[in-house]
């Protein structure tokens, strides 16, 4: 599910990596794509349009170098947000398996289809 009115946000790189964790949350969760990408510009936009100080924010992206720099990036300019880290030897989130991401996710206390935790 997915709503701008909710009140948790999971900001994750890519098209790909949206479409996997909506496959697996079974809450309503603001899912913001960045594309990889960090422009002030955007990111404030981001800020004002989701309301990002006032909301519970969990940062999801890959565990690779652009990952890793984008994380860097987005804890800085909300430093509120908590983190959820794919295991490096998957790299990847959009490839990191379902079950995997969903223990994840209900570690955070995002509810999670439970098919998806067997």
């Amino acid at each position: 599910m997915m709503t701008e009115n909710a009140e948790k946000v999971i900001i994750v790189e890519g098209v790909t990596d949206k479409k996997q964790i909506e496959r697996i949350i079974d809450e309503a969760v603001t899912i913001i794509c960045t594309n990889g990408t960090f422009a002030v510009e955007r990111f404030d936009e981001l800020l004002e349009t989701y309301d990002l100080d006032h909301r519970d924010v969990f940062i999801l992206v890959d565990e690779d170098p652009s990952g890793q720099k984008l994380r860097k990036q987005l804890s800085n300019e909300l430093p509120h947000a908590e983190h959820i880290y794919v295991s490096s030897e998957y790299r990847e989130v959009a490839t990191t398996p379902e079950s995997y991401l969903a223990t994840a996710l209900v570690s955070k206390h995002i509810a999670v289809n439970p098919i998806f935790l067997m």
